[in-house]
């Protein structure tokens, strides 16, 4: 038996090229089985499918055909976030252009641990996140894989320059990696701040940083995006509170980030370049494959409790040569080049190119709402402030508004998210698609209709 190809050296491309046309191959015909947003049949239906196609993971001898056979079967059991009627969660269908980078990143595979394994990547890496910090007014930025590690960061970051007795404070609203990445550091529980319409309230915040009487130092979290309604706290009345009360802030902007690229939404933003750590999340209105998370810094000083030091990585005497020192931009080691995909995107499409595809998702939010708003047999939340949609059923119960959710999902009909808010639980759709059309909006809330009115589910 012949020793496998690499995907990278002199021979990498040619061994790939009809590796390439197999899975696209594959993709293709897995989700045309699939027919729909998501594989019909339920979690068991979907896992048995799965577990036939695969049959024994570690056969004696090796199967040929397995990279079509798995790209296939996952493909026809995965939800697809390019589909107009997948859209519960920030999860973006990512843009082909980055995808085909991601593909490089993964051939060459460089690792960003040291010098040596990723001389460009390094640089290429520290060009970027200094461009996007500039962005929210920060003056470097680290890669990581996302909000959660972002939020991690950023209250380590803050413990490390005020001490184990710096006290989070967020809203009702947060996301819920803030109150976790404050357990897993050891930092005393968070103190939550009433968010009454959604928001944090800038005069609950006041009182809780006014009569915080032991002198601890205190980090306030504020969200530009919640994972329920995609609602922006008042930035710039809580960064003046921070700065009046001495407070660090940091400003969790997985979601509502990406208004940044565009002209007609970015002053949604306003304060954000108060925060002394940002979170950024590109694959969510940056249209990145998994992963692109960004945490911007405005201070870099704020950086060096970061740094580690290894012989075998960058031995001092080698950071003084010159090599540059990698091993302080994450508390990974080994870390893909995220930062080629998101560079590739940003230069092809330009801030124009992206600020269009996010006023696209942000007028498809405004249409549904409308729809929505228009027909008698359904209830409106609130008009969407970013891209995400809150409705129900006018004279649906609970138990009816998650029993037709479960319902699309398990026929493979749509994908819609849920929130409770208020003690009420609305359906939500989350568009991150810029390809939806408006018939393809209708045709989501005659689903709804149909399930509620025709085929009330028990």
């Amino acid at each position: 038996m012949s020793t496998p190809s690499l995907a990278s050296g002199p021979e990498g491309p040619d061994a790939l090229r009809p590796l390439l046309g197999t899975v696209l191959d594959a993709l293709g015909a897995g989700g045309r089985a699939r027919g729909g947003p998501l594989p019909a049949g339920g979690p068991d239906a979907v896992a048995a499918r799965l577990r036939d196609a695969v049959g024994d993971v570690l056969p004696k001898d090796g199967d040929p055909d397995a990279l079509r056979t798995l790209v296939h079967a996952l493909a026809e059991g995965s939800a697809d976030p390019a589909h107009p009627l997948c859209a519960a969660h920030l999860h973006c269908p990512p843009l082909a252009v980055a995808t085909a980078a991601d593909l490089a990143a993964s051939a060459l595979n460089p690792s960003l641990d040291s010098w040596d394994q990723a001389p460009a990547a390094s640089e290429l890496e520290a060009l970027v996140t200094r461009a996007l910090a500039r962005e929210t007014g920060a003056a470097d930025a680290l890669v990581t894989t996302g909000g959660t590690e972002s939020n991690q960061l950023a209250l380590l970051l803050a413990r490390e320059a005020h001490g184990a007795g710096l006290r989070l404070v967020h809203g009702a609203n947060a996301h819920h990696s803030l109150a976790r990445a404050a357990w897993l550091l050891g930092l005393p529980d968070p103190v939550v701040v009433p968010a009454p319409a959604g928001t944090l309230d800038p005069a609950a915040l006041d009182r809780v940083l006014t009569g915080s009487g032991d002198h601890r130092a205190l980090l306030v979290a504020a969200t530009a995006g919640t994972t329920d309604a995609g609602l922006i706290d008042p930035l710039p009345e809580i960064a003046a509170l921070c700065a009046a009360h001495g407070a660090r802030l940091h400003i969790d902007a997985a979601y509502g980030g990406g208004l940044l690229f565009s002209d007609r939404h970015r002053g949604r933003l306003a304060g954000l370049d108060q925060a002394d750590t940002v979170t950024l999340d590109l694959h969510k209105l940056g249209w990145q494959p998994v992963a692109a998370g960004l945490l911007t810094v405005r201070r870099p000083q704020d950086l060096t409790a970061l740094r580690q030091q290894a012989d075998y990585l960058n031995a001092d005497d080698d950071t003084e040569a010159g090599l540059p020192d990698l091993l302080g931009r994450s508390l990974r080691t080994t870390r893909r080049p995220d930062v080629l995909k998101i560079a590739v995107t940003l230069k092809t499409l330009g801030r124009t190119g992206l600020g269009r595809l996010v006023d696209q998702v942000c007028d498809h939010a405004r249409e549904f709402a409308a729809l929505v708003h228009a027909h008698p047999g359904f209830e409106l939340h609130a008009p969407p402030t970013i891209s995400t949609v809150l409705f129900r059923p006018v004279h649906a119960t609970d138990d009816t508004v998650a029993a037709v959710r479960r319902k699309l999902l398990t026929d493979g009909r749509a994908v819609l998210g849920r929130a409770l808010i208020d003690g009420r639980l609305w359906l939500k759709a989350t568009l991150l698609n810029p390809h939806t059309r408006p018939g393809d909006l209708a045709a989501l809330l005659t689903l709804v209709e149909e399930l509620v009115e025709g085929h009330p589910p028990r």
